[in-house]
């Protein structure tokens, strides 16, 4: 019991690397340095294969179409990147991840498979709640984005702000003006909304529900709190993103905005990580 409780230690412990890896190379590529990013999602790519889930759910044999899909799906987002000469984003991390974890599923290795299948949830749930947001929506000129930014992000913070006595005018409906060090017209919008994150907390629940068996109240139960628990930790990231503007400048803004956000991810990921953990120890 022992030793298998400290395995659960350690895969908490690398499950919260991985996630905070892969959310850092994601930023870092797209706002950062470019080759820090990409040594991030090496790195992350070598802690999967230190990670074993436990639980009792049965691991079905997989077949070979798996391979050949998982690669050409990552073919397929590398050739597309290359020919519209595109910047790497999150989507394009999670359909790579999507294609490397079905990959992992036609490999005759049964660890690999297990954490193949967890990512592949994850994965596949992020590039569906996406795809549900940002793209059908826009489709069916459904203005969700611009609503939840300006009612949910902009006018929170704002609401934040002036109770501390920091000087904010909201200028459009994404948009604030700072008089701080200097002036600045701010956009909350895009990954500010901290749509990103909580699409990824949610798939950690969703693959950790799927690996484990977990029941349905307490599934319930952990979408309900991760969602609580992710747009507070955005609230609070923008607001420090917006303090540190106004008492130190645009520059020292933008260092906390490209590393701020993955840091927060990881403690918040850690937190469910550990909770679930607890859940499938309680319900096993």
């Amino acid at each position: 019991m022992d030793d298998n409780n400290n395995n659960k230690g350690k895969n908490i412990a690398i499950s919260l690397l991985i996630l905070a890896l892969f959310l850092g190379g994601t930023v870092e590529i797209s706002e950062g340095s470019k080759t820090l990013g990409m040594v991030y999602l090496l790195i992350a790519l070598i802690a999967i294969t230190r990670i074993k889930i436990s639980g009792s759910g049965r691991i079905k044999k997989i077949k070979q179409p798996y391979l050949l899909i998982g690669l050409g799906i990552v073919i397929s987002d590398i050739l597309f990147n290359l020919a519209d000469n595109s910047k790497l984003g999150t989507l394009d991390i999670m359909t790579f991840l999507f294609g490397s974890s079905l990959i992992s599923m036609g490999i005759n290795n049964n660890e690999l498979r297990r954490m193949g299948q967890f990512t592949a949830y994850l994965s596949a749930t992020f590039i569906t709640l996406y795809l549900i947001f940002f793209t059908l929506f826009n489709i069916l000129n459904i203005n969700f984005t611009h609503v939840f930014d300006h009612y949910f992000i902009l006018m929170p913070v704002v609401y934040i702000l002036r109770i501390i006595n920091i000087p904010v005018e909201i200028i459009d409906i994404e948009t604030i003006r700072i008089q701080g060090v200097e002036e600045m017209s701010v956009v909350i919008g895009g990954p500010c909304s901290g749509l990103y994150s909580m699409f990824l907390l949610i798939g950690i629940i969703v693959g950790y529900a799927k690996m484990e068996e977990l029941d349905k109240k307490n599934i319930v139960a952990m979408l309900l709190i991760t969602i609580i628990v992710a747009y507070i930790s955005n609230l609070f990231r923008v607001t420090t993103l917006y303090l540190s503007g106004f008492y130190y400048g645009s520059d020292a803004m933008m260092f906390v905005h490209t590393h701020l956000g993955w840091l927060i991810f990881a403690v918040v990921a850690g937190i469910l990580i550990y909770l679930l953990n607890k859940m499938v120890q309680h319900q096993n």
